[in-house]
């Protein structure tokens, strides 16, 4: 059988201008092995999740530090509750992951941007390169939610790679781009951190930049190739 590799990719933020509020582009890809079964893994979170009576097929790891959509009615016990829920899921996969990220402050229009963002991406690779080739075949999953992003990951795994496929999916379908998406606001807290940036939210949500990284970084990061 073919050695596949998958791999489920979120973003954070925008091709737009930069803005105070969002300083930051980054891209989280979660890589896994397809031999190994994560089934087990899976059938636990589906049924924590159900022992809470939480009926969404999916869970947004920002909007639920933010108090937003579906989470804006929750209690703050509530949120946490889900929050641990993915984050244990997340730390028992044996999954590893990398995020390339541009501080958007530094690109003065969106070319800038996509250059920094293409070679970011290309040296993440690259600097992977036998992990990546050990592989008969690499899936690349994405739901195609910003056109830039898609033409700039298309682009830069075939230059490297002929052995890739593409598939556009709905993250609801696959539990590993949820997993995507709270490495990728781990990353982007990270970086806030490093700035002294918390919002008022995440502080009520994590006590502390020192609490967020000694209670959920440390455990996340490794898996970081």
């Amino acid at each position: 059988m073919d050695k596949i590799l998958s791999v489920f990719i979120d973003e954070s933020g925008d091709f737009g201008p930069f803005e105070n509020h969002a300083p930051y582009y980054l891209v989280t890809m979660v890589l896994h092995n397809q031999k190994l079964n994560i089934s087990e893994n899976i059938a636990s979170l589906e049924n924590h999740l159900h022992k809470l009576n939480y009926n969404y097929k999916t869970i947004h790891t920002g909007p639920i530090i933010r108090r937003e959509e579906i989470y804006r009615n929750m209690l703050m016990d509530e949120r946490k509750q889900i929050f641990n829920i993915l984050f244990n899921f997340t730390r028992k996969l044996d999954i590893n992951y990398i995020c390339a990220s541009v501080d958007k402050s530094e690109c003065d229009d969106v070319i800038i941007l996509t250059s920094k963002l293409s070679r970011n991406i290309a040296e993440m690779i690259n600097n992977n390169h036998d992990f990546f080739s050990d592989f008969d075949k690499v899936i690349i999953y994405y739901d195609n939610g910003q056109v830039e992003l898609t033409k700039i990951i298309t682009s830069v795994f075939n230059a490297f790679y002929s052995n890739i496929e593409f598939r556009k999916v709905k993250p609801s379908e696959y539990k590993l781009f949820q997993v995507a998406d709270l490495l990728c606001t781990m990353e982007l807290l990270k970086l806030k951190t490093d700035a002294n940036s918390f919002s008022k939210s995440e502080k009520e949500f994590f006590h502390s930049p020192r609490d967020f990284k000694k209670n959920y970084l440390k455990y996340v990061w490794k898996k970081k190739l």
